[in-house]
Order: structure tokens, then sequence, then C-alpha cells
């Protein structure tokens, strides 16, 4: 049976031509099947439905390289004092002698059900997932990636997929931050990697890839990180590390090798594969010395940098800076990293800040950004059929309601977006021909029972805090409300450290 020839109207379409995005207005998009037919005007070939989107723009759906694929927990660590966040690391006790999965494999399942129908609620069509390490018994398992897998499969939403491992953890070790290591296990997670990306060849289609997902540079061993390169060579897939996030970790590599990140990825063969880092903000040895020749040789290696601008500021980081960066001929593409998956607020963060770090108004241009959250995001992946609406691209796009009265008063419709709106305006996603949201229903997805199961596991995870503290504090101590609660409490005092205001 053939299938029907679709075509959707819109007040601005972002089409592409001649290698980049341009803007069609009063246009169209043709498809059939799983591919674009046409994206522009003028369209005289057969229809068998036409859907009139009205005044919104419709453009290549987000790709995000670093998403979320868990309940986030930036409503818990992102604002901590310093005392407070070595509370939330694994005490070296509970390493050696306590921990456990605080979910069981079903729970798991909801979670990510729960996290990828938010991707899709939010303009997301391909992702690549970063999940919290601190609440399982080590870290992602082959069997956690075949239901993820599996899940996305039944929302329609498209995965480059793979369990992260690692041969060590982050832990508070005498009151300072450092890694613990179990080296087996960090080999045995690489076993599961390998396994799920033949998994992944046999049964994934076009919405199931695999991709090598080990976690961050400092908790894997130098054996572990060669050998994921020779996997990753010989295969000729996709690797994702997260590194030169922060002092911390500079600091440690520098104590246990002498190298800065980018040294270390080289000498380990990870720059000779096609390799993602997010984050990537912390350049050269602590203090900075040597960043520059980094950001030549991450340019001359090819590898992308998978900019989280939304997370990063709140953990209070910020790229220094993404013109700097692109101008040096690195790559970049874009992630959410935490909730929401809100690359739309992503890309507003991202062009202000980077006029911030640059002292210019004219730095992080929307269109640079988009083109991050899209073309940059499809080059990562090696594949260009995504992240563009043309003839032959994968019919992966979104529709974005411009008309809403809290939208405001409109000039070109990117920015207007970008600076007015949030993803939480698109009104349908589509991936690879399937309308998958509408409206702000995922269809694959019972929200309501996903709302309620997500808050009560949230919960439990909260409180898991309190067996990893190294000093054990309940969780209303490790997370205080922003005021009193005085519904919660017998008698209403004053905490320590808080001061009315006098005014």
């Amino acid at each position: 049976m053939t299938e029907p020839v679709v075509r959707m109207t819109a007040a601005h379409i972002l089409a592409y031509r001649d290698g980049d995005h341009v803007l069609v207005s009063d246009g169209e998009i043709v498809y059939r099947g799983a591919r674009i037919l046409h994206a522009g005007r003028g369209w005289d070939g057969p229809v068998d439905e036409t859907v009139d989107c009205g005044d919104a723009l419709i453009m290549p759906g987000f790709i995000d390289l670093d998403a979320l694929a868990d309940i986030d927990h930036a409503l818990l660590d992102s604002w901590a004092t310093p005392d407070l966040a070595l509370g939330l690391q694994w005490s070296a006790d509970y390493f050696r002698s306590g921990r456990r999965d605080v979910f069981d494999a079903p729970e798991r399942a909801v979670i990510r059900e729960y996290a990828l129908s938010q991707l899709l609620r939010h303009g997301i069509t391909t992702f690549m997932p970063i999940a919290s390490e601190s609440h399982s018994k080590w870290a992602e398992t082959y069997e956690d990636m075949v239901e993820v897998a599996r899940i996305a499969k039944r929302l329609g939403i498209r995965g480059y997929l793979g369990p992260a491992y690692r041969s060590g953890v982050n832990v508070v070790d005498g009151g300072r931050r450092s890694v613990l290591f179990d080296e087996e296990r960090g080999r045995a997670g690489l076993r599961d990697a390998e396994r799920f990306l033949d998994h992944a060849a046999d049964h994934g289609g076009d919405l199931v890839h695999g991709a090598l997902l080990p976690c961050r540079i400092e908790t894997l061993t130098r054996e572990l990180m060669a050998a994921t390169a020779q996997v990753a060579i010989a295969r000729d897939t996709v690797v994702r590390l997260h590194c030169m996030q922060g002092e911390v970790e500079l600091a440690l590599l520098d104590e246990w090798y002498g190298m800065r990140p980018v040294e270390l990825l080289e000498t380990s063969g990870l720059l000779e594969t096609r390799l993602l880092v997010p984050h990537g903000i912390h350049l050269g040895a602590p203090g900075g010395q040597g960043g520059q020749a980094d950001l030549r040789r991450l340019a001359e290696a090819g590898v992308t940098i998978v900019h989280c601008p939304m997370t990063s500021i709140r953990y209070g980081a910020v790229l220094e800076s993404y013109d700097r960066y692109r101008t040096a001929g690195v790559h970049l593409a874009l992630g959410t990293d935490s909730f929401p998956p809100d690359l739309v607020r992503g890309i507003d963060y991202g062009t202000h800040l980077a006029k911030r770090a640059d002292g210019s108004l004219s730095a992080g241009a929307t269109a640079d950004y988009i083109r991050s959250a899209t073309i940059g995001g499809a080059r990562a992946l090696g594949r260009p059929d995504l992240g563009r609406l043309q003839p032959g691209a994968s019919a992966d796009f979104i529709v974005v309601d411009l008309a809403d009265f809290a939208m405001g008063v409109r000039d070109d419709p990117l920015r207007t977006l970008t600076m007015n709106g949030s993803a939480r305006d698109v009104r349908r996603t589509v991936v690879a021909g399937s309308t998958v949201m509408v409206d702000g229903v995922v269809l694959g997805a019972d929200q309501s029972r996903l709302q309620a199961h997500a808050q009560v596991l949230f919960e439990r995870m909260r409180a898991a805090y309190s067996e990893r503290d190294h000093r054990r504090r309940p969780s209303a101590e490790l997370f205080p409300p922003t005021f009193p609660d005085i519904t919660k409490t017998t008698k209403t005092t004053t905490p320590k450290g808080y001061s009315h205001d006098q005014s």
C-alpha cells in the first residue's frame, strides 16, 4: 500500500538550501512516509492530506546530544552550599559497603518513559541520553538500555543509545572529593556496551542506534579509555565522554597523570574516534594554562563539543566563548542535560551568555545556535539527512505556535521564539513522518499516570541521598526549602543563617 502524501502549510518554514537554513514565508512541507518530498513553496504534485498550521513556524526537530533520560536532580543540587554539596556525593563508606539500586527495573523503565515523553513534548526528535548513576548500585546495564530502546521505538523518538559505564565513582573520602575504583565493573560495563551495539544493529531500525557512552573522564581508568577507543574505531561508532567539566576533574587528572584532559584523550586514542564532549568548558590545566593549544587540538581532531548552556549556568559555568570555539573550527552541538529539556530556553540562555563572555551584543548569534541544535547535531552523528528540511531528508520536524498572546509582538520568527517563547510552544512533533505529539499530548504515553508515578519516585530519590551522605544528614537538612514552611513545623522559629527583611 502506498503511503499518503501529507502537505503542511504555515506562516513560516525553516527550509534548507545550499548548505544552510533559509526562511520561507507562507510555505509548505510535503512528505511521504519517513522522507521529505518538498520544503518551500509551489508544490504541484499529488497530495492526500493537507494540514494548515496557520500562524506558526515549521522547523527541523531539535537534536539533543546530552538529553535527560532520568528524573532531574538539578532541583536538588544546583544551588547547594559547599558543605551541602559534599553531602550529595557518595560517601566512601557507601561505596565500600552500602551501595544499592534505589529503583528496581520496572521503576527505572517508568523513569525513562517519563523522560523520553518530556523530550518529545519539547520538540526533540533525536536524542542521546544522560542519566544519573548516583541512584544505581553502579551504572546502567545492557538490560536497562534494551528497555530504553523498546520505549523509544514505542513512543517514536530516535535515540543514539548505550549503557553508561565507568571504573570509578566520585566520592567524599576523609572530607574531600576523590574517586574510588572498581576496575572489573568498568570492563564489564564496556562489554555490556558492545553487546548493546549488536542489539541496536540487529533490532533498532532508524529509531534506535548504538553509541558508546562512558561516564565522566575522571571515573574511567586509562585502560578503559583506551579499550573504548579501540572498540569505537573498530565499529566506527560515536563516543560521548563528559570531560573538561570542572576544576575538581582537572585537579584529579593532574594529580594522577600530570595531564590535561585533552592530553589524556589523545594518549588514550579517543581523539581518533568520532568523539562528542559534553560541556568542554574548562580547557587546559588547573588555572587555564594550555587552553588555546587544547582548543586547536580539539578542532584538528574533529571533536564535537555538546554545549549545554542552561545546565552550565545553573552550576555557575559559562562557555568562554561559543564564538571562540566556533571560530577555532570546533564543531558545536547542543544538549539540555537537565529539566526542562528545552532547547529554545537553552538557545536563549546561550546567546545572552555569549554576549557577556565576549563583551559584544553580536556574539552568540541566534542563527549559529539554531544551526548547533539541528545541523550541528546531525553532523556529529554522521547523519546528513537529519536537522534540515529538504527533499530526501528524514521527515523530522516541529510546529511552533506563534499566535499565542503570551508570545508578544513579533519580528523575525526564530528570534521571537527564542527570546519570547519556549519549547512549550511546540504544538506538534513529527519523527520520521510519524506524528508523535500534538497540542502538548505525547500520543504514545499516559502523561497523567507518568506524572503521578514520577513524583513518587522523585520523593524516594530525594530521600536516598541521606544514606549516601558522609554525615548521614536527613533530606530535610540536605534540601531545605527556599523559605520556611510553617505548616511542617510545630513551632515557628527563624532558621540558622536566615534573617528577616528589615525594610
